[in-house]
């Protein structure tokens, strides 16, 4: 199981937020590229970054974090947030990103995202699966993208997604549990996809019980900067 700390960019600090509510911000670090730091130096290889700013105005924003971090680690990044274009993907990558996270696009454009995953190949992609509900949200969580998530996911396949992520946006944040019976009932209609948790994580117990269902992944955000998990306990799990 990999274990993906997150790092949520707005105003180019690092925070999160609480249920997705742009109004609920915690700033945690003034400087991301010191937090990517401390993660590679204590034994983590990679890290989900998100531009939360970028999600929420339709056009990446924070791109000179993630060329920052890239300089500074040899993290495996995931990034995204405003990604609308195929300069983009090409920028996301030239600034150091693995892997391109395609969230409202994937929604709104499915032609195009069937496009980049021909031209860079499905593993360069991470798709997200924002869900609230049982109803994908898009646009930093504000708007309701008309479909359910199990519909979603299938759509996603019939492309030649591979890798997956889905954040139950009621749980993220909260540190409340994990939405283990929703990933459950996705690995059960789509066992074939690589299933990365999201939201809603708080204890080791629950990276246990993740991993012990099938998730090939989880991004842990606040349990981490709260200090209920050590980056000691989740590099155990792996």
């Amino acid at each position: 199981m990999t274990i993906i700390p997150a790092i949520d960019i707005i105003n180019g600090k690092c925070v999160r937020l609480t249920r997705g509510d742009y109004a609920q911000q915690k700033i945690y670090n003034d400087n991301p590229v010191d937090v990517a730091k401390q993660f590679a130096d204590a034994g983590i290889q990679r890290v989900h970054l998100v531009d939360l700013d970028g999600a929420k105005a339709g056009k990446i924003v924070n791109l000179a974090v993630l060329e920052a971090i890239a300089a500074a680690t040899n993290l495996i990044i995931d990034f995204g947030g405003g990604i609308k274009n195929i300069n983009d993907v090409a920028n996301v990558f030239n600034a150091g990103a693995a892997m391109a996270t395609i969230g409202s696009l994937a929604v709104k454009r499915p032609g195009i995202l069937e496009e980049w995953l021909i031209e860079f190949g499905a593993d360069k992609f991470l798709i997200g699966a924002d869900v609230l509900g049982g109803k994908i949200k898009i646009s930093g969580w504000l708007e309701d993208g008309g479909i359910d998530i199990f519909t979603f996911i299938g759509k996603m396949i019939g492309l030649g997604a591979a890798n997956i992520f889905c954040t139950d946006i009621s749980k993220d944040g909260a540190m409340e549990g994990p939405s283990v019976e929703l990933y459950k009932q996705i690995m059960e209609q789509h066992p074939e996809i690589n299933l990365i948790a999201s939201g809603g994580v708080t204890n080791i117990n629950d990276v246990i019980e993740l991993k012990s269902i099938g998730c090939s992944g989880a991004i842990i955000g606040k349990a981490i900067y709260e200090g209920n998990i050590t980056l000691e306990q989740l590099l155990s799990i792996n």
